[in-house]
């Protein structure tokens, strides 16, 4: 059984087919969100640290850590802006953590100071960039995603999209990268412009979780972009992929109505064992009133398959 590893100092997490799906809160992001990047630009990371502890509050397995704020100001240094959010954020919660840069150097200062064991998002299928991350991740020994595009952007054609993920499976293992160390994101299309895009990502889940015996991850709310009552919509999405076979996703855990989804599926699909998880959560459940807002309220233990380690940080290998 496929098991990717990820882990923080103190607490280590397995991403699996047998194991309670993986939620990456996507919050820590400056993409799209001006305000928060130009506080980070100012080295202002109020924002950061309530988004980083409200996701932890709320059920977040991991957190996804990215400083691209070139959209505000193209003259930042992405490398020691993402080094000053990531030391911040593994400074104050105990979950690993995901680094998220398109830029190499900023991924590799990431690492070095990086505690435990992080995910890498992300490399694609272009020479370029398998040349420039590929490497790191052997080196650090560390996850990484795949996302399932190249040189000539991204294919409308699942079949095409596949090829592209197993032509970086392949390339990786020529580094001496594990399949299990790879986690695919097939590239999840907008429903409201592809109509054909839930069962086009359902497909490919299938095939990469038989044929390329991969972990699997996206960005969750991409299948609602430009749809009204979006949530409603990633909340019927996410019992449907996680029964194709994906086994995390990035995506907002501060919505109460997608993390029901999150563990109900986890019921259904036998990954919360008895139904422990639900069971503590919603025994004392009241519907909230019309217009009021919901409450955050978790067990110590998230749903996501973690365990103490005790302090101990997790090996990655020769830091060079």
């Amino acid at each position: 059984m496929t098991r990717t590893i990820v882990a923080s100092a103190t607490r280590e997490i397995i991403i699996g087919f047998d194991q309670p799906f993986c939620v990456i809160g996507e919050r820590i992001n400056p993409t799209g969100r001006k305000k928060l990047a130009a506080e980070m630009i100012t080295g202002n990371f109020d924002t950061v640290i309530k988004d980083a502890l409200e996701q932890v509050a709320a059920g977040a397995t991991m957190l996804d850590v990215n400083a691209g704020v070139t959209a505000v100001d193209p003259n930042a240094t992405e490398p020691g802006l993402l080094v000053q959010t990531l030391e911040i954020v593994q400074n104050l919660v105990d979950v690993p953590l995901s680094i998220d840069s398109s830029v190499s150097a900023a991924i590799e200062a990431a690492l070095k100071v990086a505690k435990g064991r992080p995910l890498v998002n992300s490399v694609t299928g272009e020479e370029e960039k398998l040349e420039a991350i590929l490497p790191l991740i052997k080196k650090y020994n560390v996850p990484v995603v795949a996302i399932s595009n190249d040189e000539t952007g991204i294919s409308m054609d699942p079949d095409v999209r596949f090829a592209v993920a197993k032509k970086i499976v392949q390339r990786a293992a020529d580094f001496g990268i594990p399949a299990h160390d790879i986690v695919v994101d097939p590239l999840v299309m907008p429903i409201g412009a592809l109509g054909d895009a839930g069962r086009q990502v359902f497909a490919l889940l299938r095939r990469l979780r038989e044929e390329l015996k991969v972990n699997t991850t996206c960005g969750l709310s991409n299948i609602s972009f430009g749809l009204p009552h979006r949530h409603g919509i990633n909340g019927g999405f996410i019992p449907m992929v996680i029964g194709a076979g994906m086994t995390s996703a990035i995506m907002n855990p501060c919505r109460p109505q997608e993390m029901e989804a999150v563990h109900a599926a986890n019921v259904l699909n036998g990954t919360d064992a008895n139904c422990t998880y639900w069971i503590k959560k919603y025994r004392d459940h009241q519907p909230a009133a019309p217009g009021a807002a919901a409450s955050v309220s978790v067990p110590a233990d998230s749903a996501g398959g973690g365990r103490r380690r005790g302090g101990r940080e997790a090996r990655r290998g020769a830091a060079g």
